[in-house]
């Protein structure tokens, strides 16, 4: 494995094992989407069952190098959307457990450190993109 690959393959990784616990347990991850208090009621199940398996997927395809841009676009995008989330709840005063990596809802959160690591994950996803546009060339 060349240094190159080395942001695209720890996106990657991040991505699967955050999925791996909603993937397991959707109906808990639902009740953190709930505790958001963003989406409608109608939407939170889908989003629960979808989200974490477009994360799996994602992070495969970055594992493995296959549809790298795409992969690396809809990550980003997510990630986007995570930090507008806790942010909009951090502004309202709203203290949620993020749901990241755990479907527990009682554990501890530091929405400010949760939005600076997916910051620093958003900087990763931009290092793999360079990386991969120097590959191509």
């Amino acid at each position: 494995m060349e240094f190159r690959s080395l942001p695209r393959i720890i996106l990657g990784i991040v991505f699967i094992v955050a999925s791996l616990d909603k993937i397991v347990d959707p109906l808990a991850f639902a009740e953190i989407i709930k505790n958001y208090q963003i989406l409608p009621e109608i939407m939170i199940g889908p989003v629960a069952f979808f989200l974490p398996w477009l994360e799996f997927v994602c992070g495969a395809m970055l594992v493995c190098g296959l549809f790298v841009d795409a992969a690396v676009a809809i990550l980003v995008a997510m990630l986007l959307v995570f930090i507008a989330a806790l942010s909009a709840n951090l502004y309202r005063g709203i203290d949620v457990a993020c749901g990241c990596f755990s479907t527990d809802a009682s554990s501890a959160s530091d929405m400010q450190m949760t939005i600076i690591r997916d910051v620093v994950l958003l900087v990763i996803a931009g290092l793999a993109l360079k990386f991969r546009k120097s590959e191509l060339v």
